[in-house]
């Protein structure tokens, strides 16, 4: 159906929701899914449910990404793999948090798309690397300085390397969901002063299911979505719509 059938494919933060949900529907496609994650243990567990491979390294460190990719065959990516960093405002927000979530969501997704094309371009197959950004680089939303700006910086990487890779037939898109209840997030948008007033605003009015995020990467993946490419693709009930 997806023609991603024993297609290799990287998916980094496989050991979160989103990522963890995908790697199993990319398993269920057919895919040879490589889960990369923080947690090893969490990474283990992916592996025995779904029998994908795994490789954990460090997003933060240009010669982990490095030594884990140079010369791995790869058809597909999917940069999941994230920091949320700190609710505040530009007033009063802490510069080092904001280095790490722009080193992990930015630039380690940067880092693993430029080591992982170079091996996609060897191969000369073509291929998909799929971005997951946030709509909190669509809109403006309230305390997300830092985690805004690292997923907007994501979107540019997306449209800069689907105009770059695009003559290695090497498509690259991001999916901007909304709000997912995973552990990152629940802190934050489950206290009702905040997300009661955020779901009022979404046409919807609930929030999203990682199975809900994960379909739409697959899809962006496979062969349906061969003529799809520099895409930024809301999945977010129609917040940023309105």
């Amino acid at each position: 159906m997806w023609g991603l059938d024993g297609r290799t494919i990287l998916v980094t933060g496989a050991s979160g929701g989103i990522g963890r949900a995908t790697a199993r529907q990319l398993r269920a496609a057919g895919a040879d899914v490589i889960a990369s994650g923080r947690s090893t243990e969490a990474l283990d567990k992916l592996a025995s449910e779904t029998g994908c491979r795994t490789l954990p390294f460090d997003l933060t460190s240009d010669e982990s990404i490095r030594g884990a990719l140079e010369g791995l065959d790869l058809w597909g990516v999917v940069n999941c793999g994230g920091f949320g960093g700190e609710i505040a405002t530009p007033m009063d927000t802490d510069i080092a948090v904001f280095d790490k979530v722009i080193s992990i969501n930015a630039r380690g997704a940067l880092l693993v798309t430029k080591y992982a094309s170079q091996s996609m371009v060897r191969l000369g197959h073509g291929g998909s690397i799929v971005n997951v950004s946030s709509q909190a680089s669509l809109v403006a939303l309230p305390g997300h300085i830092s985690y805004g700006s690292s997923k907007a910086a994501l979107d540019n990487i997306t449209r800069v390397s689907a105009l770059e890779l695009g003559k290695y037939k090497i498509r690259v898109n991001s999916v901007n969901p909304t709000v997912v209840m995973t552990d990152m997030s629940a802190s934050y948008w489950g206290r009702p002063d905040v997300g009661d007033p955020y779901l009022k605003q979404m046409p919807l009015g609930r929030w999203a299911t990682e199975d809900e995020i994960a379909a739409p990467i697959v899809f962006l993946l496979g062969d349906g979505a061969a003529m799809i490419t520099g895409v930024c693709l809301p999945i977010d009930g129609g917040f940023t719509s309105c």
